[in-house]
């Protein structure tokens, strides 16, 4: 591979000049940062990264090149990478291509030999914002930064954007994995950007798994006779998202609901609790959180802007069952009577600790057994 001059432009006037690799091509998003130390294949396929620029807190990216067994969705969807050091020799039994290549096959430019810890401190300080990667072969040093506001117009913020309606299927399809049994029946996943490992999960434990289109009426759904529904994690607003939310307010109380992510917000807006934008979001594969049923201390992985509001929860037959333990935002709620569960934060890992893989028991034992 050959690298090529690049930069990365801040909304608030940052600027960072590199070298680029994956894709020679401009493209923006909200730029955000992630603090794991390892699965950036994961990360990076991850449907929930739409339109965002992952910031790396990792400071050698690439070492362990791509393999089909990491995968989290079928193609890359986020807006570009941002690391502090390129491997561009992969070195990994698995590895079938370079990261370098897989970001140019997908259209998806990244920066390295930028300070990566700066970058996230400013994001830390000043919050999650636009961001443009681009190439800056002939461009004098005056215009960089009028090119950079330029091409940052077209960038729209995440804040009121719809994201779900551009990862869902398009059609119901079988999600097969081994270990499927007649006897466990159906779970019904609500695709809002769903991650593999959520259906692996599933299949493992034995249920037959049919994903559905985020829009899907509930009466559809409902045709599938599943034994319990999924609402899977995903990009984006919340807000923008009003039909999912009102399907999801016919499903609760007929049927257990599972709530991952996105599909967590969704439900909370469902029983009519509120959500709001975080300053620079959760992403990373160490947050600690508290079960508060058990005052057990879990590390999860967590990849979101948007928390639920606590105070809107009040007044409901509504536990509070997780908290983060870093900023106190909400990190699950659960109700016995209307039987769902519902977290904030990855269950299913991938990448991460495995930490809070019991909640696919939890909710297996106590609503669908």
């Amino acid at each position: 591979m050959t690298f090529f001059d690049a930069a990365l432009y801040l909304e608030k006037g940052h600027f960072f000049a590199g070298k680029g690799f994956g894709a020679e091509s401009a493209k923006g998003g909200e730029a955000v940062f992630n603090t794991g130390m390892s699965g950036y294949q994961e990360i990076y396929t991850d449907p929930s990264y739409l339109n965002q620029i992952v910031v790396m807190g990792s400071s050698q990216i690439g070492n362990t090149g791509v393999n089909p067994q990491d995968l989290e969705s079928s193609s890359l969807l986020l807006s570009g990478v941002v690391v502090r050091e390129y491997c561009p020799v992969p070195s990994n039994w698995r590895s079938v291509q370079s990261l370098s290549d897989y970001l140019a096959m997908a259209k998806v430019p990244a920066i390295s030999e930028v300070d990566t810890r700066e970058i996230t401190q400013i994001l830390r300080d000043e919050g999650a914002q636009r961001g443009i990667i681009f190439p800056t072969a002939n461009i004098s040093k005056k215009e960089l930064r009028v090119h950079a506001e330029n091409l940052l117009k077209s960038v729209l913020p995440m804040e009121g954007l719809d994201l779900v309606s551009r990862v869902s299927c398009k059609k119901p399809y079988h999600f097969s994995e081994e270990g499927w049994r007649e006897d466990a029946g159906t779970i019904v996943v609500y695709d809002f950007g769903v991650k593999w490992n959520i259906l692996r999960h599933l299949g493992k434990r034995g249920f037959k798994i049919q994903v559905v289109p985020y829009n899907t009426p509930a009466e559809e759904a409902l045709k599938f006779q599943p034994r319990a529904i999924l609402l899977s994690n995903g990009p984006g607003d919340p807000a923008t998202v009003p039909s999912s939310v009102h399907e999801i307010q016919k499903l609760i109380g007929k049927i257990p609901i599972l709530a991952i992510c996105m599909g967590h917000q969704l439900l909370a807006r469902a029983v009519g609790a509120k959500t709001y934008k975080l300053k620079f979001g959760h992403h990373g594969i160490n947050h600690p959180v508290k079960d508060l049923s058990s005052n057990r201390i879990i590390i999860t992985s967590q990849n979101h802007g948007f928390a639920v509001r606590p105070e809107t929860l009040s007044g409901k037959d509504i536990q509070l069952n997780h908290i983060n333990l870093n900023d106190g935002t909400v990190e699950g709620f659960c109700s016995d009577s209307l039987r769902f569960y519902s977290v904030q934060f990855h269950p299913e890992s991938a990448p991460g600790p495995s930490d809070a893989s019991y909640i696919f028991e939890h909710f297996i034992r106590g609503f669908i057994q």
